[in-house]
């Protein structure tokens, strides 16, 4: 009998792709849907960045790429870790990949072995856990709610590690939640981290650039802790090039050789096109970049406050990324005569059916009380949505 390997039998698909589809299938029947459920910036690529790239296809950039990535691209992402975040990374402990995950599941496979232990912050992005199990790991989630901004302690941290953990995993500005660690925050986790001998931090920064706190804050940045933190990062969200597919890694050397070693076998390098681009995206001009984290700050406080006028919802503030995480567990029981609403993915199905809007269930997300919407849309979108969903959850009883 043909079966696929244990390896894929153990991974879930993507729910946040599994509901942009559903949502694609309604708007191909003719149904209008709104759809929040994507992970992505509605803006265009800015010019100077366009314009790159069509120089680099004039120019035959059309060959294999080096495996860990060009060294002026290279170089441009080590003068930016310098002069933004104020670390000193060398172009030999940077790679760049296909995109921001593929530097994520790279970091996860060079280092955990089989029965090795990740612990995750709950809410989480839906890969990390997945990922933890294509290495063969165990994934520890540790929950948090929406009364601590959804951030885990350092108290929570040291509970759950054990001999077989491996790594942590941190999100910030976080996918789901918009969640920042401050730096006070990051510290008190990096003293936890610093008392146990042969564990790894992979920093998830790929939000970094679209925060309404000011600077953001990486654990490398602490003492001793440079050679325990891998960052991954990437052109997607901060230049609107998620397409383009160019993420990064910085961190210890032995380790980013490591990834050199995996991604030289099942990859190569990554599109030559897409890293003259991203180079032209740090070397120049960021006003393009900094008034779409204006746009995105005006909505942030446009879809708070709708959300919040929503009876039944109960909505914090996002400090970063574009996402919105209500909890909706109120709704949990109730009915409009035809809908059962008894758990997030029913209450998600339900505004997709009935609102015709298109969220995530927070089931995906380890946090089964909530969901997600995504306000990478136009303001006149986010109106239009939340009067939509205002009116059909009046409708449950």
């Amino acid at each position: 009998m043909t079966q696929l390997s244990d390896r894929l039998n153990r991974l879930a698909p993507s729910a946040t792709l599994a509901m942009s589809q559903k949502s694609s299938e309604m708007r191909a029947k003719g149904i209008d849907v709104i759809n929040m459920s994507v992970g992505e910036p509605d803006f265009n690529t800015p010019e100077a960045i366009k314009e790159a790239g069509k120089k680099a296809i004039d120019d035959n950039y059309s060959k294999y790429s080096p495996v860990p990535g060009y060294l002026t691209l290279r170089q441009a992402i080590s003068d930016k870790l310098k002069s933004e975040n104020g670390l000193d990374y060398s172009p030999s402990e940077i790679i760049v990949g296909t995109g921001g995950k593929q530097g994520v599941c790279n970091s996860i496979l060079a280092l955990v072995n089989p029965g090795d232990e990740v612990v995750i912050p709950a809410p989480y992005w839906v890969s990390y856990p997945q990922m933890v199990k294509l290495a063969g790991g165990t994934p520890v989630i540790v929950s948090t709610e929406i009364e601590d901004n959804f951030k885990m302690t350092a108290e929570q941290l040291e509970a759950a590690i054990t001999p077989k953990t491996k790594m942590v995993i941190l999100c910030s500005p976080s996918n789901p939640t918009g969640s920042v660690y401050s730096k006070d925050e990051l510290e008190k986790l990096a003293e936890v981290v610093a008392r146990h001998e042969d564990l790894f931090v992979l920093s998830d920064e790929i939000y970094e650039h679209i925060t309404y706190v000011g600077h953001t804050h990486s654990m490398a940045e602490f003492p001793g802790m440079k050679e325990r933190v891998i960052i991954a990062n990437g052109a997607s969200k901060a230049y609107a090039m998620t397409g383009w597919r160019l993420g990064w890694v910085a961190g210890p050397e032995w380790i980013v050789k490591g990834m050199n070693k995996l991604q030289g076998q099942y990859t190569s390098g990554t599109c030559d096109v897409s890293q003259m681009a991203a180079l032209a995206a740090y070397t120049g001009p960021q006003e393009a970049r900094e008034a779409m984290r204006q746009a995105f700050e005006h909505r942030r406080d446009l879809i708070v406050a709708l959300g919040r006028d929503i009876d039944g919802l109960e909505v914090n503030c996002p400090e970063g990324a574009f996402y919105l995480f209500p909890k909706c567990s109120s709704f949990f029981g109730k009915s409009d005569g035809t809908h059962n609403i008894n758990s997030s993915t029913d209450f998600s199905l339900y505004l997709l059916e009935v609102a015709h809007v298109a969220t995530v269930a927070g089931d995906a997300f380890g946090a089964p009380d909530y969901f997600r919407m995504s306000y990478a849309t136009s303001e006149d979108n986010i109106r239009e949505a939340m009067r939509r969903i205002k009116e059909a959850l009046a409708k449950l009883g």
